[in-house]
């Protein structure tokens, strides 16, 4: 869903589109090679208790969630609760005032991943103006703010098409009204059963499915030339909207209340063919070009050692650290360009901190790792992929052998 409780002014428009859209090519990524089972919530549990604390946190309050909705979400069990028999039960209600009450769990405090299979068991409810989902936020939200930290929905429906399922994702330059996504529509009402819906999301690839079945994918040639923000963890997010600017406010027609029924939650790890993905500290900074990371040769900090570009280890030559005073420090000393020098082909180095307003960097919400006195970006020298490759400055082009995203 194109919210968040960090958005309150987002007017968010999800679409289902897949005519327009640059065909998805295999080729682009071999698809996901999924793992052992990393999370799962099964909600054994009593009747008419919440859901463990230990995975779930709530989401509360009203003000519209960035779309028009009407309902507030509360902590209530009235609104969500084990049934006792297995299952997870967010239910949606028109309460004696006329106002609208329903659930919002969110485990951003309790588990993120990058990459990997994502499935839920679902009975959806039904309804003119109802809109339940599940789907995933970037865990970077709170520092780089939505689009840009991404959003994955695996599930989306509103109630009136209610034989749909919508796949979609947000990043900057492709959300709200302007996201991409794909849907499939089936020959009865998706609240009449349980059915599965997941993602298998990898390196530059995600794949949506309904009950087994792919029905849309998304590459980074999707995105008509705009940012791919999806190689960082993100969190999921199970909710029933009531209202919006999408399905539209329930009529004389709509039934409350309206539940959906959570059979499971599953995840499962991406292996990549059996090497698990190096673990995401949130300091590395990749190269959208190479998909390799900014690292100290050798892990030796000594001054005037020229930086590059290697394969991302999730080590401490690649844990780069902004600092208040605006640099880039990893090992104890700072990104800086050589000889304080700011013209084209400037060499990148690691010096010791010294105060200097050229040791100054910065990674702009567009990807591009700019030095701020300059005004040049980091810029990796003759488009070279390869580990070894050097760096240095160069005036923003775009180009990404310029973009740069926080891993």
């Amino acid at each position: 869903m194109s919210k968040s409780r960090m958005l309150l002014a987002v007017a968010t428009v999800a679409v289902s589109l897949t005519g327009g859209l640059l065909a998805a090519s295999r080729n682009d990524r071999a698809d996901a090679a999924i793992g052992p089972v990393t999370w799962e919530d099964n909600f054994d549990g009593a009747a008419n208790t919440p859901p463990s604390s230990a995975r779930w946190r709530y989401d509360l309050g009203g003000g519209g969630w960035g779309n028009g909705e009407l309902q507030t979400y509360t902590n209530s069990t009235n609104n969500v609760a084990l049934d006792g028999q297995g299952r997870l039960v967010i239910t949606a209600r028109r309460e004696s005032n006329g106002s609208y009450t329903s659930g919002r769990i969110l485990t951003s405090q309790t588990f993120t991943q990058r990459y990997g299979r994502f499935e839920a068991r679902i009975q959806i409810p039904r309804g003119q103006g109802i809109w339940p989902a599940f789907w995933m936020l970037g865990n970077d939200i709170g520092t780089v703010g939505w689009p840009n930290s991404g959003e994955i929905d695996i599930m989306e429906n509103i109630g009136r098409e209610p034989n749909t399922v919508h796949g979609t994702v947000h990043g900057p330059g492709y959300s709200g009204g302007a996201a991409i996504g794909g849907g499939r529509t089936i020959g009865a009402p998706l609240a009449d059963g349980f059915h599965t819906y997941a993602v298998e999301w990898s390196p530059n690839l995600i794949i949506w499915y309904l009950d087994g079945s792919e029905y849309f994918r998304v590459t980074p040639a999707s995105l008509n030339g705009n940012r791919w923000v999806f190689d960082h963890p993100f969190f999921m997010i199970l909710n029933v909207a009531v209202g919006g600017a999408w399905p539209g406010n329930p009529d004389a027609s709509t039934v409350f209340p309206q539940r959906m029924v959570i059979d499971y939650v599953r995840v499962n790890s991406w292996t990549d063919g059996g090497t698990p993905p190096p673990p995401s500290t949130g300091n590395g900074i990749r190269s959208n070009f190479s998909n390799r990371c900014i690292d100290i040769p050798g892990a030796n900090p000594v001054d005037g050692a020229r930086l590059q570009m290697y394969t991302c280890n999730g080590t401490a030559a690649q844990q780069w650290t902004a600092n208040a005073d605006g640099t880039l420090r990893a090992m104890g000393k700072c990104m800086d360009p050589a000889g304080g020098a700011l013209a084209n082909a400037t060499p990148i180095q690691l010096v010791t901190c010294n105060g200097n307003a050229v040791q100054r960097f910065t990674l702009t919400s567009a990807g591009d790792l700019k030095n701020v006195s300059s005004g040049r970006c980091v810029d990796i020298k003759d488009w070279n992929a390869n580990n070894g490759a050097q760096l240095q400055l160069w005036d923003c082009t775009g180009g990404s052998n310029q973009k740069w995203t926080r891993v």
